[in-house]
Protein backbone atom coordinates (compact mmCIF):
# COMPACT_ATOMS: atom_id res chain seq x y z
CA UNK A 1 0.00 0.00 0.00
CA UNK A 2 1.03 3.44 -0.71
CA UNK A 3 -0.35 7.38 0.14
CA UNK A 4 -1.37 10.20 -1.75
CA UNK A 5 -1.60 12.92 0.50
CA UNK A 6 -3.25 15.90 -0.74
CA UNK A 7 -3.03 19.22 1.62
CA UNK A 8 -4.38 22.47 1.22
CA UNK A 9 -2.08 25.38 2.42
CA UNK A 10 -3.19 26.96 5.51
CA UNK A 11 -4.94 29.82 6.16
CA UNK A 12 -3.48 32.77 3.87
CA UNK A 13 -3.59 36.83 4.65
CA UNK A 14 -6.35 37.01 1.66
CA UNK A 15 -7.90 34.13 3.07
CA UNK A 16 -8.29 36.01 6.33
CA UNK A 17 -9.85 39.32 4.36
CA UNK A 18 -12.14 37.48 2.40
CA UNK A 19 -10.26 38.23 -1.25
CA UNK A 20 -10.67 36.47 -4.19
CA UNK A 21 -6.39 35.35 -4.24
CA UNK A 22 -5.97 33.48 -7.15
CA UNK A 23 -1.88 33.89 -8.90
CA UNK A 24 -1.59 36.93 -6.36
CA UNK A 25 1.29 35.73 -4.21
CA UNK A 26 0.16 36.51 -0.59
CA UNK A 27 1.50 34.28 2.33
CA UNK A 28 0.47 32.60 4.92
CA UNK A 29 -1.30 34.40 8.12
CA UNK A 30 -0.14 33.39 11.57
CA UNK A 31 -3.06 31.08 11.82
CA UNK A 32 -2.07 29.76 8.61
CA UNK A 33 0.98 29.28 9.42
CA UNK A 34 -0.16 27.09 12.83
CA UNK A 35 -2.12 25.12 10.79
CA UNK A 36 0.67 23.96 8.95
CA UNK A 37 2.57 22.63 11.80
CA UNK A 38 -0.63 21.15 13.06
CA UNK A 39 -1.15 19.10 9.62
CA UNK A 40 2.55 18.72 10.15
CA UNK A 41 2.07 17.22 13.52
CA UNK A 42 -0.75 15.14 12.04
CA UNK A 43 1.50 13.31 9.30
CA UNK A 44 4.19 12.76 11.74
CA UNK A 45 1.16 10.72 13.75
CA UNK A 46 0.13 8.84 11.24
CA UNK A 47 3.33 7.61 10.39
CA UNK A 48 3.85 8.08 6.49
CA UNK A 49 7.34 8.39 4.87
CA UNK A 50 6.92 10.65 1.52
CA UNK A 51 9.31 9.41 -1.46
CA UNK A 52 8.49 13.26 -2.78
CA UNK A 53 6.46 16.35 -2.17
CA UNK A 54 4.93 18.12 -4.84
CA UNK A 55 3.94 22.10 -4.56
CA UNK A 56 2.97 25.29 -6.22
CA UNK A 57 5.03 28.15 -6.96
CA UNK A 58 2.94 30.16 -4.87
CA UNK A 59 4.64 31.02 -0.89
CA UNK A 60 1.47 30.57 1.11
CA UNK A 61 1.48 26.70 -0.63
CA UNK A 62 5.37 25.73 -0.19
CA UNK A 63 5.52 27.73 2.85
CA UNK A 64 3.01 25.28 4.15
CA UNK A 65 4.65 22.06 2.89
CA UNK A 66 7.77 23.50 4.26
CA UNK A 67 6.15 24.29 7.95
CA UNK A 68 4.44 21.02 8.00
CA UNK A 69 7.71 18.62 6.98
CA UNK A 70 10.19 19.97 9.60
CA UNK A 71 6.93 19.20 12.05
CA UNK A 72 6.46 15.65 10.59
CA UNK A 73 10.28 15.04 11.14
CA UNK A 74 10.65 14.76 7.49
CA UNK A 75 12.69 18.09 6.37
CA UNK A 76 15.41 16.19 4.53
CA UNK A 77 12.80 16.29 1.67
CA UNK A 78 12.88 20.38 1.32
CA UNK A 79 15.82 20.28 -0.98
CA UNK A 80 13.62 17.99 -3.58
CA UNK A 81 10.23 19.54 -3.25
CA UNK A 82 9.27 20.20 -6.49
CA UNK A 83 7.22 23.85 -6.92
CA UNK A 84 5.65 24.02 -10.69
CA UNK A 85 3.22 26.47 -11.84
CA UNK A 86 0.51 24.09 -12.71
CA UNK A 87 -0.34 23.19 -9.76
CA UNK A 88 -1.36 26.92 -8.77
CA UNK A 89 -4.77 28.18 -7.52
CA UNK A 90 -6.74 29.33 -10.83
CA UNK A 91 -6.93 32.56 -12.15
CA UNK A 92 -9.42 34.71 -10.65
CA UNK A 93 -8.60 37.57 -13.18
CA UNK A 94 -10.53 40.62 -12.67
CA UNK A 95 -11.86 39.49 -9.01
CA UNK A 96 -8.23 38.98 -8.07
CA UNK A 97 -7.88 41.37 -4.81
CA UNK A 98 -11.84 41.91 -4.49
CA UNK A 99 -13.50 41.09 -0.94
CA UNK A 100 -15.96 38.53 -1.99
CA UNK A 101 -18.87 40.41 -0.11
CA UNK A 102 -18.33 43.62 -1.88
CA UNK A 103 -18.44 41.66 -5.36
CA UNK A 104 -21.71 39.67 -3.75
CA UNK A 105 -23.01 43.25 -3.21
CA UNK A 106 -21.87 44.61 -6.76
CA UNK A 107 -23.16 41.73 -8.67
CA UNK A 108 -25.35 39.83 -6.95
CA UNK A 109 -25.18 36.34 -5.57
CA UNK A 110 -26.35 34.46 -7.43
CA UNK A 111 -23.51 35.57 -10.49
CA UNK A 112 -20.87 35.39 -7.44
CA UNK A 113 -21.77 32.08 -6.86
CA UNK A 114 -21.67 30.90 -10.56
CA UNK A 115 -18.38 32.24 -10.95
CA UNK A 116 -16.65 30.62 -7.97
CA UNK A 117 -18.14 26.95 -8.33
CA UNK A 118 -19.39 26.47 -11.59
CA UNK A 119 -17.01 23.94 -13.12
CA UNK A 120 -17.21 25.60 -17.01
CA UNK A 121 -18.10 29.33 -16.77
CA UNK A 122 -14.81 31.31 -16.30
CA UNK A 123 -15.05 34.77 -14.31
CA UNK A 124 -14.45 38.07 -16.12
CA UNK A 125 -10.17 37.78 -17.28
CA UNK A 126 -9.66 34.38 -15.54
CA UNK A 127 -9.70 30.30 -15.05
CA UNK A 128 -12.70 28.10 -14.74
CA UNK A 129 -12.28 24.81 -13.07
CA UNK A 130 -12.28 23.29 -16.17
CA UNK A 131 -9.15 25.13 -17.32
CA UNK A 132 -7.39 24.33 -14.95
CA UNK A 133 -8.51 20.47 -14.42
CA UNK A 134 -7.40 19.81 -18.14
CA UNK A 135 -4.91 22.56 -18.75
CA UNK A 136 -2.82 22.41 -16.04
CA UNK A 137 -3.30 19.96 -13.66
CA UNK A 138 -4.08 16.84 -15.28
CA UNK A 139 -1.25 17.14 -17.92
CA UNK A 140 0.92 17.80 -14.90
CA UNK A 141 -0.24 14.52 -12.80
CA UNK A 142 -0.25 12.49 -15.48
CA UNK A 143 3.26 13.05 -16.91
CA UNK A 144 4.97 13.95 -13.35
CA UNK A 145 3.28 12.47 -10.30
CA UNK A 146 0.74 9.35 -11.52
CA UNK A 147 4.17 7.40 -12.42
CA UNK A 148 5.56 7.93 -8.92
CA UNK A 149 1.95 6.37 -7.36
CA UNK A 150 2.53 4.05 -10.05
CA UNK A 151 5.81 2.71 -8.48
CA UNK A 152 4.29 2.46 -4.94
CA UNK A 153 6.00 5.89 -3.62
CA UNK A 154 4.45 8.27 -0.88
CA UNK A 155 2.98 11.53 -2.60
CA UNK A 156 2.37 14.95 -0.67
CA UNK A 157 1.05 17.53 -2.79
CA UNK A 158 0.77 20.93 -1.43
CA UNK A 159 -1.45 22.77 -3.37
CA UNK A 160 -4.56 25.52 -3.15
CA UNK A 161 -8.06 24.85 -2.85
CA UNK A 162 -9.13 24.92 -6.65
CA UNK A 163 -5.93 22.80 -7.73
CA UNK A 164 -6.75 20.46 -5.74
CA UNK A 165 -10.13 19.85 -6.57
CA UNK A 166 -9.37 19.50 -9.35
CA UNK A 167 -7.31 16.48 -8.21
CA UNK A 168 -10.35 15.13 -6.92
CA UNK A 169 -12.05 14.72 -10.59
CA UNK A 170 -8.59 13.82 -11.81
CA UNK A 171 -8.26 10.63 -9.04
CA UNK A 172 -11.69 10.22 -10.25
CA UNK A 173 -13.37 10.15 -6.79
CA UNK A 174 -15.39 13.75 -8.17
CA UNK A 175 -17.14 14.57 -11.10
CA UNK A 176 -17.74 18.15 -12.42
CA UNK A 177 -21.44 17.57 -11.54
CA UNK A 178 -20.62 16.42 -7.82
CA UNK A 179 -17.07 18.50 -7.07
CA UNK A 180 -19.63 21.84 -6.38
CA UNK A 181 -20.41 20.14 -3.41
CA UNK A 182 -16.59 19.28 -2.58
CA UNK A 183 -15.09 21.39 0.51
CA UNK A 184 -10.87 21.43 1.29
CA UNK A 185 -10.54 23.25 4.33
CA UNK A 186 -6.99 24.60 4.99
CA UNK A 187 -4.23 22.84 6.60
CA UNK A 188 -6.24 19.43 6.83
CA UNK A 189 -4.45 16.70 4.74
CA UNK A 190 -6.51 14.46 2.64
CA UNK A 191 -5.30 11.02 2.88
CA UNK A 192 -5.65 8.73 -0.03
CA UNK A 193 -4.13 5.08 0.73
CA UNK A 194 -3.65 3.18 -2.52
CA UNK A 195 -3.00 -0.50 -3.79
CA UNK A 196 -1.85 -1.07 -6.84
CA UNK A 197 -3.05 1.85 -7.88
CA UNK A 198 -5.85 1.68 -7.03
CA UNK A 199 -7.56 4.53 -4.00
CA UNK A 200 -8.85 1.90 -1.17
CA UNK A 201 -9.98 4.42 1.57
CA UNK A 202 -9.45 8.20 1.99
CA UNK A 203 -10.24 10.23 4.49
CA UNK A 204 -8.93 13.60 6.17
CA UNK A 205 -6.33 13.87 9.11
CA UNK A 206 -7.08 15.87 12.16
CA UNK A 207 -4.40 15.52 14.78
CA UNK A 208 -7.23 13.29 16.64
CA UNK A 209 -7.58 10.95 13.84
CA UNK A 210 -4.13 10.55 14.03
CA UNK A 211 -2.95 9.98 17.60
Amino acid sequence: MNYLVLMRHGESQWNLENRFTGFHNIDLSDAGRKEAAEAGQALKKLGVTFDQVFTSTLQRAYHTAEIALKEAGQADLLDTMIKHDDLRERDYGDLTGLNKDETRAKYGDEQVHIWRRSYDVNPPGGECLQDVVENRVRPYYEAEIKPMLDQGQNILIAAHGNSLRAMLIILGVETPESINAAEIPTGAPLIFELENGKIQKRYFLSEKEAA
